[in-house]
């Protein structure tokens, strides 16, 4: 538990939300939020603002993907209720407008330059440990954003984080209050056990009641629904084989590849900025004065880390690390490519403020060989061919399988096979049988009732499959010879368990009136002695843990009783003997890691305080 503690007290108020940000973004999506499409269909109205409907399909797509991904490939989508899922959404949705409008109302800002260097410093846009374009470029896209819709979602995302580190980090705890925790936390208490067994051998079950149990549960006891299906399947890679790429089309790609690459440059600056406490001329005048002390030999760093006003690279003397061309300021890039290294441009206007910027370092493109490149242009260019004939043929396959009363005749076509399943049920089977969209379709009215071929299935971008039932086995009842052992075995296993229960609650009624002596209700056992057991005390089931823990204090010297019932059936009476706290003080850091750990927990409620209360105070209209 101390431990847990000391892991809990570094929570998300000290934490850096940058990498969660992003790797939450890379990882499900988050274009549910932001979304530049108009839609006049209003889900609801937060304080006047809307939430359109797109949004709100997005946000609930967004959801199924992530319990998906959270639950495995094999979890069965037909289970999720469209209906809760909506819900959850629309309230994210209300929550997180109902936040931005908070942080907005009290003035909070997350400034472009400290956005840039969210952007520079995030790892899941590095290449080698720094930043590259490209790789940016390739994770947003594969998001859903443009660079613009990007930053204003972490923009909006920073926003909020800010709210939540404002309210939350302001929660704090009185030393009474961190000593009364700590003493229950590291409090001991002595006792000893008796495990009264559940025996399944003393447990009779006659013929009559396994009998009586299998017509009282009939429906609990029918054999699986399952179908049996055909199927014809298209493969993307059948086609690279087939197809051919010249000598003048790979030399044609490698020049555009090698065309593409860029030097990296590593520069530093300092910012002044224009805002509303300093004005365009006084800015300008206090860079000026900068690059005079420069002039007279001042180190670049040292007045970055004096003067610059950009939090993100000021402490760092200034500097940006290494970046390529579309990454900064127009006017700031112009001005840095114009520099030669170890140079110091004259003060450059940006959106931002006015700039001095220093060339530190330049990185020339490494350009790879033809012949290193080679396999890859040619897997590139197959793959353009490849997806044209794929796309083509999956529109063959569709369009005669459509027209076709089976699937012979769409398979000879296109030269596929007709493959068939093993049975399998509406939970899926293995193999292709295990995907989703399988499931769905050969278990959809269509196919199952009518005995119509599926639509084309696309399973993945590689591969696309239609099928039909073979065959379809319905439920029927098992008969009762073919359950009636495991029906036996459940039978006596909840007999035990009574019978267990039903023994240690009388022996624990004597031991609380004081009938029963504490050696007699052994009965020939021996009670299980543990002294000074913590709240994690290690070969004890949590489930005892609890119990122990909830029981009230000797009197008098005479221990308290209890019972508690395990999973396996067996029943435990606990005989609570002594508690005992620790009565040295607390060393600094322990003391420090407990405050921290209650003023977190603390700071948590109150914002989940101050979210209830926005919502409670706001206007809300669900259309």
């Amino acid at each position: 538990m101390l431990q847990n503690i000391r892991d809990n007290s570094q929570g998300w108020i000290a934490k850096t939300i940058i990498g969660v940000i992003v790797v939450l973004l890379a990882l499900t999506g988050f274009d549910a939020i932001i979304n530049t499409v108009n839609n006049t269909q209003v889900a609801a109205e937060v304080n006047g603002e809307e939430i359109t409907q797109n949004e709100l399909s997005q946000a609930v797509d967004m959801q199924r993907r992530q319990l998906i991904q959270r639950l495995g490939k094999d979890f069965d989508v037909s289970r999720l209720d469209d209906k809760l899922l909506r819900e959850a959404a629309l309230k994210g949705l209300i929550e997180r407008k109902l936040l931005l409008q908070s942080a907005n109302d009290a003035d909070f800002v997350f400034s472009q330059q400290a956005l840039d260097q969210v952007i520079l410093q995030t790892p899941e846009f590095q290449v080698n440990g720094q930043f590259s374009v490209d790789k940016y470029d390739q994770v947003i896209r594969q998001m859903g954003y443009t660079r613009l819709q990007f930053r204003q979602m972490l923009e909006q995302e920073m926003l909020i984080a800010q709210l939540r580190a404002g309210i939350a980090g302001s929660g704090f705890v009185t030393d009474e209050e961190v000593r009364s925790f700590a003493r229950l936390e590291r409090q001991t208490r002595d006792f000893a056990s008796l495990t009264v067994k559940a025996d399944k051998a003393h447990a009779e079950v006659s013929d009559d009641e396994v009998k009586a149990y299998y017509d009282e549960h009939s429906a609990q006891y029918m054999s699986p629904e399952q179908v049996v299906i055909e199927y014809v399947e298209l493969k993307k890679d059948a086609f690279f084989d087939k197809v051919e790429v010249s000598d003048e089309e790979l030399q044609a790609l490698y020049q555009r590849e090698i065309a593409n690459l860029a030097e990296q440059r590593n520069a530093a600056h300092i910012l002044v900025e224009v805002n509303d406490k300093v004005d365009e001329a006084q800015a300008k005048a206090k860079i000026e004065e900068i690059r005079k002390q420069l002039d007279e030999g001042k180190d670049f760093a040292a007045l970055a880390k004096e003067f610059s006003e950009d939090p993100g690279s000021a402490d760092n003397g200034g500097e940006l690390g290494f970046a390529g061309p579309g990454v900064y300021d127009s006017e700031f890039e112009t001005a840095l490519y114009a520099l030669k290294k170890g140079e110091v441009s004259q003060p450059v206007r940006s959106e931002y403020g006015w700039h001095l910027i220093k060339l530190l370092d330049v990185q020339a493109p490494e350009v790879p060989s033809f012949d290193s490149l080679k396999d890859k242009l040619v897997r590139e260019l197959k793959a353009q061919q490849v997806e044209q004939r794929f796309v083509e043929a999956s529109k063959a396959l569709e369009d005669a399988a459509f027209e076709a009363s089976d699937l012979a005749q769409p398979a000879q076509e296109l030269g596929l096979q007709v493959q068939i399943s093993a049975p399998f049920g509406r939970e899926g089977g293995e193999g292709l049988t295990a995907n989703n969209q399988v499931i769905q379709a050969a278990y959809s009215p269509e196919v199952l009732e009518d005995g119509a071929n599926s639509n084309l299935l696309e399973l993945d971008p590689d591969t696309a499959v239609v099928l039909r039932v073979k065959e379809h086995r319905k439920p029927e009842q098992l008969p009762f010879e073919q359950v009636a052992a495991s029906i036996r075995e459940q039978l006596v296993e909840k007999r035990a368990a009574e019978q267990a229960r039903s023994e240690g609650e009388k022996l624990l009624a004597g031991l609380r009136e004081d009938k029963t002596p504490v050696e007699q209700a052994a009965g020939g056992q021996t009670w299980q002695q543990i002294e000074a057991a913590t709240r994690s005390q290690e070969g004890v089931e949590p489930v005892v843990l609890q119990t122990l823990f909830r029981m009230p204090r000797p009197v008098d010297g005479k221990p308290t009783f209890a019972g508690v019932a395990l999973a396996n059936g067996d029943y435990v009476i606990l005989q609570l003997k002594g508690v005992s706290e620790p009565d040295d003080e607390l060393a600094e850091d322990e003391r420090e890691m407990y405050r921290q750990f209650l003023a977190s927990r603390s700071g948590q409620q109150d914002f989940s305080a101050f979210r209830r209360e926005l919502e409670r105070s706001a206007e809300i209209e669900r259309k």
